[in-house]
């Protein structure tokens, strides 16, 4: 284990042990990619796996059934445990591989809580520009332990849209025209190839909507955290028998759920 998490007190809240495990993975993770990393393939040549993802999600998850034993675990690369107390513990290790192998900068270790209520908090840490993002149910969304205050509400067409859409599914009607009618009416477009980072800039007002189809929960649900603890709406909404998340300024999401609906 990481010195720095063997040290972390039985009695850590959960916001700073969120903030602890999020540093520390992406902390390994950058320290691994430095000293040489191979890739393996999961479903498509995009979608990676290395030795990394592996590793960082080991150290969140020892730490936490060591000082959360009672609390469930769901992770990307294969973490599981059942939770005794209603609370589950959600890892993306390195979410953004891709960028992370390929030496972008646009990645980051992720970490979310959730409870029979929902949403108790999310944390980010973007190692290549140091920032530590936490936030969640009566926790206002912080950047590097300040506040980055409510977002204003916008329309779609005065900000920009961060979206993905797989260029295997851009033939699939389904997908791609709801995807257009959406993206068609925000100001600017912009993919970065990490939905958490994205979501973290959302909640900071950089970005001002997000939007992707078929998100498994560890590439949502820390960013929807954040994002809503800022003042925002995330919502998961229906179309064309696809599940879309959607998350940022409340107005500009609702313009984009309609979009995709329409």
């Amino acid at each position: 284990m990481d010195d720095h998490l063997a040290d972390l007190p039985t009695d850590i809240d959960d916001a700073a042990l969120a903030a602890a495990l999020t540093r520390q993975a992406a902390t390994l993770a950058a320290r691994m990619r430095s000293e040489g990393l191979r890739a393996q393939h999961k479903t498509s040549i995009s979608d990676v796996v290395t030795a990394a993802d592996h590793a960082a999600e080991e150290l969140v998850e020892s730490t936490l059934r060591r000082l959360r034993p009672d609390d469930g675990i769901v992770g990307e690369e294969g973490a599981e445990a059942p939770s005794r107390s209603g609370r589950t513990w959600v890892i993306d290790p390195v979410d953004g591989t891709y960028n992370f192998l390929s030496g972008l900068g646009t990645w980051c270790s992720a970490l979310a809580l959730r409870d029979g209520e929902g949403l108790v908090l999310g944390a980010v840490h973007q190692p290549a520009v140091d920032e530590s993002w936490i936030g969640g149910r009566g926790l206002p969304t912080r950047l590097n332990g300040t506040a980055v205050g409510e977002l204003a509400d916008l329309p779609l067409a005065e900000v920009a849209m961060a979206t993905y859409l797989h260029p295997a599914v851009l033939p699939d009607d389904s997908l791609r025209e709801p995807w257009l009618a959406a993206l068609s009416g925000a100001a600017t477009v912009r993919m970065f190839g990490s939905g958490s980072c994205d979501l973290a800039a959302v909640a900071a007002g950089r970005l001002g909507v997000w939007a992707q189809q078929s998100v498994p929960e560890w590439d949502w649900l820390p960013g929807a955290a954040l994002v809503t603890a800022a003042g925002g709406r995330a919502d998961q909404v229906e179309a064309r028998g696809h599940v879309w998340s959607v998350a940022g300024r409340p107005t500009a999401v609702g313009q984009v759920v309609a979009a995709l609906q329409s």
